[in-house]
């Protein structure tokens, strides 16, 4: 079964899909969401640099362009944003597959037809089943247009249902429900693939203590599971969003405080300590402890680039412990590896 992670756009989860193993490429289909920022220009070209100089090759990068502004992207040109990372990608070598919705205007299904006519990689139909924000389900009428107007078969689709923040016992079931019967509106089509994803890492670490860890239930795991004990069909690939919030959040103020979002079966186990040391050399502490407790795993700095990142900072290998976009890209690391092997090993996440 492929794992489909949902990543932000940036430079650390870029970081750390360019460093992942063979193994885990095989398995990997990942989405990623271009974040909003001040000039939309320089956002797409950074994006697409990113994407040059860490996507593995081989590796088809799906492209979520629905929180920008559906804009021209040069003055005088036509053409908004999903077309222009198209053709960046294509001139840059990577292959994309782009992600649309049922509430996308014309212009754009019509700039997804283009970029996937270009780059031959279908598309993806991203469908909300999230509580207050849940898509209402498109009938027949409507598919066939939305396929008429990408120019593409079901067979070149993949259909991505996102369930949105679960957090809590009622939350699970209440989206396990909306998303199975979701899967059942809408499996009447051959769609090339199906996905259910779902994301349960808070929207900041705010009111964690500071000096050790604190567990976090992966109940996106939960929800999937849940749906696929509901749903008698076709089984659905697993997504989540790595170690963020699912959703795209204001740009943040301030340094964050050393942290480690760290995947373990069930559970992420949150490090976060207090600025004690000059620059961030309390990060140095936080992989001592981390390396040294009960949740670090048999495999060691062999589990991942992230955790031979980690295992550095704790011997003081080191000549810095790094900073937020390097403990996003190790963390990410850390948890793309050892969801891939769950679902090799057992077939769930």
């Amino acid at each position: 079964m492929a794992y489909v992670p949902i990543l932000k756009g940036k430079a650390g989860e870029f970081l750390a899909l360019g460093h992942v193993t063979a193994e885990v490429q095989a398995q990997l289909r990942p989405v990623m969401e271009i974040v909003p920022d001040f000039e939309l220009r320089d956002l797409l070209e950074t994006f697409c640099d990113h994407a040059m100089e860490n996507v593995p090759d081989g590796m088809v990068l799906t492209v979520d362009c629905g929180a920008l502004p559906p804009v021209r992207v040069l003055s005088g040109d036509a053409g908004g944003p999903m077309v222009r990372v198209g053709e960046s990608l294509g001139l840059r070598g990577v292959a994309m597959c782009p992600v649309f919705r049922c509430s996308d205007p014309d212009e754009v299904l019509a700039e997804v037809a283009a970029v996937s006519a270009g780059h031959r990689q279908g598309a993806c139909l991203r469908v909300s089943t999230a509580e207050g924000l849940s898509d209402s389900l498109p009938c027949a009428d409507e598919i066939r247009d939305l396929l008429r107007a990408v120019q593409l078969a079901p067979e070149e689709v993949d259909l991505l249902f996102d369930a949105g923040p679960v957090h809590s016992d009622r939350a699970r079931e209440v989206l396990a429900e909306a998303t199975t019967e979701a899967l059942r509106c809408l499996s009447c089509w051959p769609w090339r693939r199906l996905c259910v994803a779902a994301g349960a890492f808070p929207v900041n670490l705010k009111g964690f203590r500071r000096g050790g860890a604190t567990p976090v239930v992966r109940e996106d795991a939960r929800l999937w599971q849940a749906v696929a004990e509901k749903w008698p069909g076709r089984q659905p690939e697993f997504g989540d969003f790595g170690v963020t919030y699912p959703r795209i959040l204001p740009k943040s103020r301030g340094t964050p405080d050393p942290n480690m979002r760290y995947t373990t079966a069930a559970e992420w186990q949150v490090f976060v300590y207090p600025r004690v040391r000059p620059g961030n050399d309390d990060f140095f502490t936080l992989s001592q402890d981390l390396v040294n407790s009960p949740y670090w795993p048999l495999t060691g700095a062999a589990t991942s680039w992230g955790d031979a990142r980690l295992q550095e900072c704790a011997q003081r290998k080191r000549p810095k412990a790094g900073g937020g976009t390097e403990w996003r890209a190790w963390a990410t690391s850390h948890h793309l590896a050892v969801v891939t092997t769950q679902l090799a090993m057992t077939g769930h996440p």
